[in-house]
């Protein structure tokens, strides 16, 4: 297996060109503009831990448009490794501030988060048309979950994380539908994943900084 080899997975691609994916490489803007508009707004004390995901959301854009440009198994990594490291930061972000969990039960959540997927993924991977999006399927329902659980505690915050699963599962339609749309759509449906999940990724920071500014 060959690292570089290129990857055509996408719609828009249709060659290994770097400019084969234009819109859905530009529409990786939307994760930095997402990043440095959150940033202002984590100062002050008690703040870094909302530094840490803007830092992490404004890598995801690189990340992305490294492999929707150089499409090939690495830069594939490059793509999806940024994103794991943002879902197990706000694990532990969520487990530790919403439930006021102790730093080494929210590290132990924060690692339960892997055996949680790899039993969820295979069972998402069975309804028929998820394909690939099956494997970030579990994380709106995670999502949900926790806002379930601080429906009573903390209802403003239950309310926009399920705000935020709600716009995550709308982005991963937009990217289940790319390729069965392709013949209609030739532009696909990938950039609006990129689109909206900057968008939800802003908003589930702006989640945590309302909450650790009501409890401060």
């Amino acid at each position: 297996m060959s690292w570089l080899a290129p990857v055509d997975a996408y719609c828009e691609r249709t060659g290994p060109e770097y400019w084969s994916e234009p819109v859905n490489a530009l529409t990786n803007l939307a994760f930095l503009i997402a990043a440095l508009l959150v940033w202002p707004r984590l100062k002050g004390p008690g703040m870094a831990m909302g530094r840490a995901l803007a830092g992490v959301l404004f890598v995801i854009g690189i990340g992305s448009w490294l492999f929707h440009t150089h499409a090939n198994r690495l830069t594939g990594l490059m793509d999806v490794l940024p994103i794991l490291g943002f879902i197990l930061l706000y694990v532990f972000a969520a487990t530790r501030d919403y439930f006021g969990a102790r730093p080494w039960v929210a590290a132990l959540a924060t690692v339960g988060f892997i055996p949680y997927a790899a039993a969820t993924v295979p069972l998402f991977a069975m309804i028929p048309g998820l394909g690939s999006s099956a494997s970030y399927a579990p994380v709106p329902l995670l999502i949900l979950i926790y806002a379930a659980l601080l429906r009573n505690r903390l209802p403003e915050t239950a309310r926009g994380l399920a705000i935020g699963a709600g716009i995550l599962i709308a982005s991963l339609a937009f990217r289940t539908l790319d390729q069965p749309l392709c013949g209609a759509l030739p532009l696909g449906t990938h950039f609006m994943w990129h689109v909206l999940n900057a968008v939800m990724l802003g908003w589930m920071i702006e989640v945590w900084r309302r909450h650790r500014t009501r409890a401060s």
